[in-house]
């Protein structure tokens, strides 16, 4: 097996990820091309050797921590090899390997500056093209921006502009899969299509895979909850988000569409949570959508002032009072300052309605300005996780608690009073802050003991039922990984798993691949 090392103390960090457990794996190899990736498959596919891909390894679900076996890192494969003509209107297309970094995707993007030295010919008069239109950008944006373009199409990842723009699989256009066989498959959006539920692909050299697709029902919201099926599908929907348990992604075809000319970004704060969120269900109402919408409730807002000192982002908050107890993130983009500013306006009458005013909010008009905003709304899970690793140092098996679940617009207030009642009634300690627009909220319960972890698990798992009966998500953008099987279990029944599970042996004789994903 080419590029194959022991995992000694030297690759030790590569058995976690971030949901901080730990994993075991004997050995680890780097590939740099597919073919290296099916060099190291086909042996551990013979000796039934259990597989775990990973790219940068920023997930919180636990997906990329091995369980023995092999790790198959894919973090070297990290090139941007060409840019071709989407057929969509002002877009193009861009193709890159797993292993490139968001955060450095996005940078090219904005600067229209790539390393074209074996690029095509035609591929570079296409990036001229798109250099002459102005900086383009990938919409997708997780909170952490050195996640790899690999994993997100893996998790189907998301974030606060999923709102205006849809998560990452609407910008997935092509792919190119090799399966723990040996066989490699080349997937093109409009290319297959299922027949009601029975899908068939063909590989490169021949080989069909035919099945049936789970015949659960998803909600119409935000998730990122199992395998995705409907009726009549695209079929490389199905691997998008399915978390490397159908095959190694070993090149994709982006959509990138034109940046917005003018960002204004605004933080309102609110005299109390009802305000913030009667402001949030008018703010749907209107007829400029925000690209995002964000909540931060008033234990938030405390932490990041208990931790003022630490942290320059959030130096500026103001102390607690009347006007200052919740806060709600609002961003809108257009193609002109005249445009968003009008948006703004529009907004700023809302405000005040809801019980804000000019004095309790800030407002970015600027490149400057918007990174410091996107520090606030950034700061809330690096508080957490300092406060956390502070209390590690007591209780070395402490962790964070922190829910990834979504309801339907009419639900927003219901799930919020389940969440407050919930962590009253338990006595536990927490931060609620997230994608309120999707109502998708993130509850953060913050553990003094193991006691206390485990009645917060207890907790989760009732919420867990509950948002189920509202028509909701157990994961709405984090995926399911190793952590989150008995969730999904919840959301879709026995046999929806089941379902799931013969769609992945299609693909994945004897999950050997990222084993323990999805289902347990």
């Amino acid at each position: 097996m080419k590029h194959n090392y022991s995992v000694n103390p030297e690759y030790i960090e590569y058995l976690r990820d971030e949901s901080r457990i730990q994993g075991e794996a004997d050995t680890i190899s780097f590939p740099q091309s597919p073919e290296e990736i099916r060099e190291d498959l086909h042996p551990c596919m013979d000796q039934h050797i259990p597989v775990t891909v990973q790219g940068a390894r920023t997930g919180i679900t636990g997906g990329a921590v091995p369980q023995g076996g092999h790790i198959c890192n894919v973090s070297r494969m990290n090139k941007v090899l060409g840019a071709a003509s989407s057929g969509i209107d002002g877009a193009y297309l861009v193709r890159v390997q797993p292993g490139v970094l968001l955060c450095d995707f996005l940078e090219s993007l904005d600067k229209g500056d790539f390393d074209t030295s074996f690029w095509p010919d035609d591929d570079k008069k296409i990036l001229d093209e798109l250099r002459s239109k102005g900086p383009f950008f990938f919409p997708p944006d997780p909170t952490e921006t050195s996640a790899s373009l690999g994993g997100m199409i893996s998790c189907n990842a998301s974030g606060a502009r999923t709102f205006s723009y849809g998560s990452t699989r609407k910008y997935v256009q092509d792919l190119s899969v090799e399966l723990i066989s040996g066989a490699h498959l080349d997937l093109h959006r409009g290319g297959n299509h299922a027949e009601k539920l029975s899908f068939s692909l063909t590989s490169v050299e021949g080989r069909t895979f035919s099945g049936k697709l789970p015949g659960y029902r998803l909600p119409p919201i935000k998730s990122a909850a199992g395998l995705f099926a409907e009726p009549e599908m695209d079929l490389i929907d199905l691997f998008i988000g399915s978390e490397g348990t159908l095959g190694v992604i070993t090149e994709a075809n982006l959509i990138v569409i034109p940046k917005p000319r003018s960002i204004w970004g605004i933080a309102a704060f609110f005299p109390d949570q009802e305000s913030s969120l009667s402001f949030v269900q008018k703010i749907r109402k209107q007829e400029n959508k925000p690209a995002a919408l964000e909540f931060f409730n008033h234990r938030a807002l405390n932490l990041l002032r208990d931790q003022k000192k630490a942290n320059p982002a959030f130096g500026e908050l103001p102390e607690i009072d009347g006007a200052y107890h919740t806060a709600v993130y609002v961003e809108y983009h257009g193609n002109s300052d005249d445009e968003t500013e009008e948006m703004v306006y529009a907004l700023a009458e809302l405000m005040v309605e809801c019980g804000s005013s000019e004095d309790a909010t800030w407002i970015a008009d600027s490149e400057k300005e918007l990174v410091k905003l996107k520090d606030f709304r950034h700061a809330v899970p690096e508080a957490v996780n300092l406060l956390i690793d502070n209390r590690r140092k007591s209780e070395p098996g402490l962790t964070k608690l922190g829910t990834d679940m979504a309801v339907g617009d009419d639900k927003l207030e219901e799930v919020m009073h389940l969440y407050d009642s919930g962590l009253s009634e338990a006595g536990l300690e927490s931060v609620i802050f997230g994608h309120i627009g999707n109502n998708h909220l993130h509850v953060n319960i913050l553990p003094k003991s193991l006691e206390e972890y485990e009645k917060g698990k207890e907790l989760y798992l009732q919420w867990a039922e509950n948002i189920v009966s509202m028509g909701g998500t157990v994961s709405a953008e984090h995926g399911i990984g190793k952590l989150k099987t008995g969730f999904l279990k919840k959301m879709f029944g026995e046999e929806g798993v089941r379902q799931m599970e013969e769609v992945i042996n299609v693909f994945n004789q004897g999950k050997i691949l990222n084993r323990g994903n999805i289902v347990p």
